[in-house]
């Protein structure tokens, strides 16, 4: 076996063919047999054949890199998508570059020039929660770079986008709680700046409305991390307004209320249901574990890295906004219907 990586010269070799019948035999040329196409191709396999990214960069004027911008790479939804991503974008043999923000907008506009001068080909992007000023993703797409945005979008780029329906899946729970008898509910929100979160909140509201319960402003309450559904349990304890039934806008905001009920000794879902959104890993070890929306990261990310190598290959100017199907996943922090 050589030491050295295998090229198409060595596959062409052993085969007895010519480097450039080995080359289109990879890429499904269509002049190229399915008898040579197929014995090419498990050679190549069986080699560990990897194409060589500075080869593919001076035939196409192309790098085969994608950059990748999250505000959090240890939180699971991001780790989820950032796999979908990779594999994707493997089968492509692209490469990827993965940089995160830290929720700091300052440090995404330093990732978004990172990654123009390693040149990437394109990137896939979920901003931080405090972004208001977007000229940086602007300076991007100016570049000729293409972007597609997934979970937290930027409004007024006219850009692709892979997304959830968040109202949808928010009313969804709303409703299940009220269904399995909560008559008192809550919804622990994220920052207003975010889409995400205002179409979860609305969610939220319409299903109160449209199961003729009363709705108003005090029964949306920020708190969208972990630290924060602890203290605004305690907060709402020691006013004794506690709900029977609380949506959280992520599940990290309620595993924290759920740790502070179990603290206060109060029962889940017996006193309260709680419902979360992500299935995290976190939502199999909570204490009970817990209901959540399923947001599918990995199919987001396989479903941006899609879109973005088909844009860059393709040079195509349509504009995708892609909506992925959710569903409710019912574990013991809610009733059963």
């Amino acid at each position: 076996m050589k030491s050295h990586q295998v090229t198409i010269k060595d596959i062409a070799k052993i085969l007895g063919i010519s480097a450039s019948t080995v080359s289109r035999a990879l890429k499904d040329h269509p002049d190229i047999s399915f008898e040579t196409k197929k014995k090419v191709k498990e050679l190549a396999e069986e080699l560990k054949y990897k194409p060589n990214a500075i080869a593919l960069s001076l035939q196409s004027n192309k790098s085969h890199i994608i950059g990748i911008i999250v505000p959090q790479i240890v939180h699971h939804f991001f780790s989820t998508v950032i796999s979908g991503i990779e594999e994707y974008a493997g089968e492509k043999a692209y490469n990827i570059i993965i940089t995160q923000s830290n929720e700091n907008p300052e440090k995404e506009i330093s990732n978004c020039r990172t990654l123009l001068s390693g040149r990437v080909d394109g990137m896939i992007v979920s901003r931080t929660k405090d972004t208001e000023n977007f000229d940086h993703f602007r300076n991007v797409l100016g570049t000729g770079t293409p972007i597609v945005f997934f979970d937290r979008t930027c409004h007024g780029i006219k850009t692709d986008k892979v997304v959830i329906d968040d109202y949808k899946a928010a009313y969804e729970a709303t409703e299940y709680l009220i269904k399995t008898g909560c008559r008192n509910l809550l919804h622990f929100s994220g920052p207003e700046n975010l889409k995400i979160t205002s179409k979860r909140m609305w969610g939220f509201a319409d299903a109160l409305k449209k199961n003729h319960f009363p709705f108003n402003e005090d029964l949306i309450i920020k708190a969208d991390s972990f630290e924060e559904g602890r203290k605004m349990i305690f907060k709402l304890h020691k006013e004794n307004k506690l709900p029977d039934g609380l949506f959280t806008v992520n599940d990290m905001t309620a595993a924290g209320a759920m740790s502070a009920l179990n603290e206060l000794k109060i029962k889940i879902p017996e006193e309260i249901s709680v419902f979360g959104f992500t299935n995290g890993a976190i939502s199999k070890i909570t204490s009970p574990s817990l209901s959540t929306v399923e947001q599918n990261g990995h199919l987001m990310g396989y479903t941006a890295a899609e879109i973005l190598i088909n844009k860059i290959e393709n040079e195509t100017h349509e504009v995708l906004t892609k909506i992925l199907p959710t569903k409710l996943i019912i574990r013991n922090s809610t009733r059963h219907l």
